[in-house]
């Protein structure tokens, strides 16, 4: 698989590295990030498992968590990926999961869709995979806009870790 970056005007993506920790557990520890992902800030010790997770999962699958940073300056801004983390849900994701967070001090300037729709095309074009799933907490407004921004639709509700999640799907965009 691709293990290349993938840019935008504004944008590098690349692989999530260990040297990303600092940054990671700026953003896991800080409770306006983590409040719909996570319900509270992350420990040192499980912001570390999390990065030895995605370090893992690009070498177990070929894909995994993209840092996003700003082209100029190399601000850290978020990440975006694609998931096999094969969650325990009912119904079970059955295609690649994608997920993505932004830091607070980078939302609402376009970052977060720009990254996703870059990652979305890659998707489309290496995995070819015939949709793409997401789970977003109902209370997550802006990433459920974000979402039907680029193309995903809700299919249904589940719980998962003892929380509402609504389930998203996205058909491949055909070339």
């Amino acid at each position: 698989m691709n293990h290349a970056p993938l840019t935008t005007d504004r944008l590098v993506l690349r692989p999530v590295a260990v040297g990303d920790l600092p940054d990671l557990t700026t953003l896991w520890k800080n409770e306006d990030f983590t409040r719909h992902i996570m319900g509270r800030a992350l420990s040192e010790e499980e912001i570390w498992f999390r990065l030895l997770r995605d370090l893992g999962h690009w070498t177990a699958v070929g894909y995994g968590n993209w840092t996003v940073r700003l082209r100029e300056g190399g601000d850290y801004v978020g990440s975006v990926g694609v998931f096999d983390y094969r969650r325990d849900l009912d119904p079970p994701f059955d295609a690649p999961e994608l997920g993505w967070g932004m830091a607070p001090a980078f939302q609402k300037r376009g970052y977060a869709a720009e990254a996703l729709t870059t990652v979305l095309d890659w998707v489309d074009r290496l995995l070819a995979a015939p949709r793409t799933v997401c789970m977003i907490a109902p209370e997550n407004l802006a990433s459920l806009k974000l979402a039907a921004r680029v193309g995903y639709r809700a299919y249904a509700t589940a719980t998962y870790k003892d929380h509402a999640v609504q389930l998203l799907e996205r058909p491949r965009a055909e070339a």
